[in-house]
């Protein structure tokens, strides 16, 4: 049965995409059958994994209007790594599903019920906010991992993810847990990086990876090729990171 992860932090830029894309290829990596969901309307994680996003007929928008998820998932270059697409469609969700549906914030954990193909792993790429979609998001998941840039707001985003968590946990998942807090965008040579991430490890040391996610240009390149940074250059800091917290990940379920 796969275990299902979520990606989430309603704060913008703090690497919640390039995590789900790289955590979903290194996991696939080390022979772990992984479906990655995009439920981003930006699409960014499918065009980070090759996908045009412009020539697809359809999306998890579908999927969540009833469509069955089993015709809308699509293989990737990446050997055992599956996606389910996104496009600017999905921004319509509110409207156009919710409305009509009386549990509004199952629709993605429906849909999943639906799935022929066994997965390890599923990885869902929420969007910078605390709507439909994230809420769907956590409501179908076992965890959520939250990535936490080291910068100044960082602790105000954490507080806010906390609290959703916390409702979501009261009302529409109570076995939802924290898989972990991810330090990204990592730069031990910057002051305000350092203090941020003795802080989060020292607020939540048990919940906190081991594994920090580095500044590194291979990354941003990786995007703009559509590829993992993990099959773009392996060797690279940022890929090696990636593969490290795969590996967390992965221990988290041999404990």
């Amino acid at each position: 049965m796969a275990k299902i992860i979520c990606v989430a932090n309603q704060k913008g830029g703090v690497g919640k995409t390039t995590t789900s894309i790289n955590l979903s290829s290194a996991l696939a990596s080390y022979n772990r059958r992984v479906l990655l969901i995009d439920m981003d309307p930006q699409g960014n994680a499918s065009r980070g994994l090759g996908i045009d996003i412009t020539l697809i007929n359809k999306c998890v928008f579908d999927v969540l209007a009833g469509e069955d998820i089993n015709n809308v998932i699509r293989k990737t270059s990446v050997k055992n790594l599956d996606v389910l697409p996104s496009k600017l469609v999905l921004a319509t969700i509110d409207t156009v599903v919710a409305a009509k549906s009386e549990q509004p914030f199952y629709l993605l954990k429906n849909a999943l019920a639906n799935l022929k193909k066994d997965y390890n792993y599923i990885i869902i790429d929420c969007p910078p906010s605390l709507g439909l979609l994230t809420l769907n998001s956590l409501t179908a998941s076992d965890s959520v991992l939250i990535p936490v840039q080291c910068e100044y707001f960082a602790m105000e985003a954490v507080a806010q993810i906390l609290a959703s968590v916390s409702k979501v946990q009261s009302t529409y998942n109570h076995n939802l847990t924290i898989e972990g807090f991810l330090l990204t965008m990592f730069d031990s040579k910057t002051r305000l990086c350092v203090e941020i991430s003795m802080q989060i490890r020292g607020l939540f040391k048990e919940n906190t990876f081991l594994t920090q996610i580095p500044r590194n240009v291979s990354v941003p390149e990786s995007n703009a090729k559509g590829l993992p940074v993990t099959s773009y250059r392996p060797n690279s800091s940022g890929a090696i990171a990636y593969f490290a917290l795969a590996k967390e990940v992965i221990d988290h379920e041999e404990r």
